[in-house]
């Protein structure tokens, strides 16, 4: 069976670098391919690098790739404000899933956020909703959605506000049963696994992850 190419955004942030982490790791991928602003501290003979403003992604030349993973993401308090958030969540997320059209792929793995509605007056939950439609609307032959609550990891920067909320959620957890299970707090790495499981699987459609299915995916064999 020949090997499948994957080109990977985010490879910088917490999900995005276990998620890379794994794809070389996995031998159906021959090739790993980021998209970055930054180079990651990363060495194999699998991984290519390329540093890129995203602002001109559609002037980077088309790379050959099978599954595209996305785990772009910020605060609006690190973006500065919520224009910038949604320059750098939304419009860099669609921009390269366009571009991960252009170079052939046939997935697109995607980390949106619990909740996501584009019909919400919240203007995170808003933005993280009309992003998933967005992407939908793309000729991909599956698009797989994961919906975490609040990440369990080490970040390389500190997020006030989701630390004081994991802590609570944490806190709560025994009590986040049923309908409010999905606001769970979930290892980042249990994400990043179930991307990579889900893009092995290739079921085609349209597909959302939300805590049960994501663990569920990340403890599957393939």
């Amino acid at each position: 069976m020949a090997q499948r190419r994957a080109i990977l955004a985010g490879a910088t942030g917490l999900i995005g670098g276990l998620c890379l982490r794994k794809l070389l790791d996995d031998p159906i991928y021959g090739q790993v391919i980021t998209l970055s602003r930054r180079s990651v501290p990363e060495a194999d003979p699998k991984l290519v690098q390329k540093n890129i403003d995203f602002d001109q992604i559609d002037q980077v030349a088309p790379i050959a790739a099978d599954d595209a993973f996305c785990a772009l993401g910020t605060t609006i308090r690190k973006a500065g404000s919520q224009e910038a958030f949604r320059k750098m969540d939304m419009e860099y997320t669609i921009a390269f899933a366009k571009f991960a059209l252009a170079c052939g792929a046939q997935q697109f793995a995607l980390v949106s956020a619990v909740g996501a509605n584009s019909r919400s007056r919240n203007f995170y939950v808003r933005t993280k909703g009309e992003l998933e439609n967005a992407v939908n609307s793309l000729a991909f032959k599956a698009v797989h959605i994961f919906q975490p609550g609040f990440l369990m990891g080490s970040r390389a920067e500190q997020r006030t506000g989701e630390s004081i909320g994991l802590v609570i959620s944490k806190a709560l957890q025994f009590a986040l049963g049923g309908g409010l299970n999905k606001y769970r707090p979930i290892p980042a790495a249990t994400v990043a696994a179930g991307m990579v499981a889900a893009a092995k699987r290739g079921e085609p459609g349209h597909h959302r992850y939300l805590f049960d299915e994501i663990k569920a995916l990340a403890t599957s064999r393939g």
